[in-house]
C-alpha cells in the first residue's frame, strides 16, 4: 500500500489579497477549513501545511494541525518539495490553500490516478458550459484517448470550428498529485516558452515530455482570490 502525504502550501503575502489564509470563513480560517476538508480522506497518511509564514504556523499549531517552515519559494509545487524533501512516502498531493470547499471525493479520485503504477502526476477536469469557454480566468485542459493532458489554455480549447454539439469543453481544477520520485524531478524542470506564454505552471511538465494523467471529476470547488469570495464561500456552507 501507497503511503500519501497532502501538502497545502500557503503563503501570507497576495497581491489581490493578503493574509488570505488567515481570512475568516464562518468563525474558522480559511487555512483550517482546507486542513480539515483534506483530514477527511481516510487514505492520506499525513498532511501539513507548508509555509514561510509564522502567523500561518502559529494559527495552524492553535487548531492543531501539522505545519512545516519552509523558505522562500518561487512557485507553490517547490515549497510543496521543501515540505517533502525528507518525509518518507510514495505519493504527494498539492492541495491550494485557498479552496475551503475542497471535496474529499475529488481527492478520492485523485488519488485514484495512482492505482496504475505508470501515472507520475495527475490532476483533476470537470465539464463546463458554453458560458465559461471563453473566461480566461479559467483555464481549460484536451486529453488523448488515454486520459492524458495534451494542452492547459487559457483559451476556449478545443476550438469548435463547425459548431460540432459532440464537442465537450472541461475546465482544469487545480489539486494536483505527483509520485514522490517525480516531483523531484519536477522543480528541477526548466521553465519553458509556453507555460510562460499562458503563465501555466503545468505546461512546463508537457514541454519536457512527460504525461500528466487527468480524472474528470462531477464535483467542483470554489477557490477565493479576492475579499468579496468570502461571502460566496459563507453563503456555499450554509447551504450545505
Amino acid at each position: 500500500m501507497k503511503d500519501i502525504v497532502a501538502i497545502i502550501p500557503s503563503r501570507y503575502q497576495s497581491s489581490r489579497f493578503p493574509g488570505k489564509p488567515l481570512a475568516v470563513i464562518a468563525e474558522k480560517t480559511m487555512i483550517q477549513r482546507v486542513y480539515e476538508q483534506v483530514k477527511k480522506v481516510k487514505s492520506i497518511k499525513e498532511v501539513i501545511v507548508a509555509t514561510d509564514d509564522e502567523r500561518i504556523f502559529d494559527v495552524v499549531m492553535r487548531f492543531q494541525g501539522k505545519a512545516v517552515m519552509t523558505g522562500e519559494c518561487s512557485c507553490g509545487t517547490e515549497r510543496v518539495y521543501e515540505a517533502v524533501r525528507d518525509y518518507p512516502c510514495d505519493i504527494v498531493i498539492n492541495v491550494q490553500g485557498d479552496e475551503p470547499l475542497i471535496k474529499p471525493e475529488m481527492i478520492d479520485e485523485l488519488i485514484s490516478a495512482f492505482g496504475n503504477d505508470e501515472v507520475i502526476m495527475a490532476t483533476l477536469c470537470k465539464e463546463i458550459s458554453d458560458n465559461d469557454i471563453n473566461n480566461p480566468n479559467i483555464v481549460k485542459v484536451v486529453r488523448d484517448k488515454n486520459n492524458d493532458a495534451l494542452y492547459f489554455s487559457r483559451y476556449g480549447i478545443p476550438f469548435n470550428r463547425d459548431k460540432n454539439n459532440k464537442v465537450k469543453h472541461y475546465k482544469h481544477i487545480g489539486i494536483y498529485g505527483y509520485t514522490k520520485e517525480f516531483l523531484k524531478k519536477y522543480i528541477g524542470l526548466t521553465k519553458a516558452p509556453l507555460e510562460e506564454a499562458e503563465n501555466l505552471e503545468q505546461l512546463r511538465v508537457l514541454e519536457h515530455g512527460y504525461k500528466i494523467r487527468i480524472k474528470e471529476t462531477k464535483y467542483d470547488s470554489m477557490g477565493v482570490d479576492i475579499p468579496e469570495d468570502i461571502l460566496k464561500i459563507e453563503d456555499k456552507i450554509k447551504d450545505e
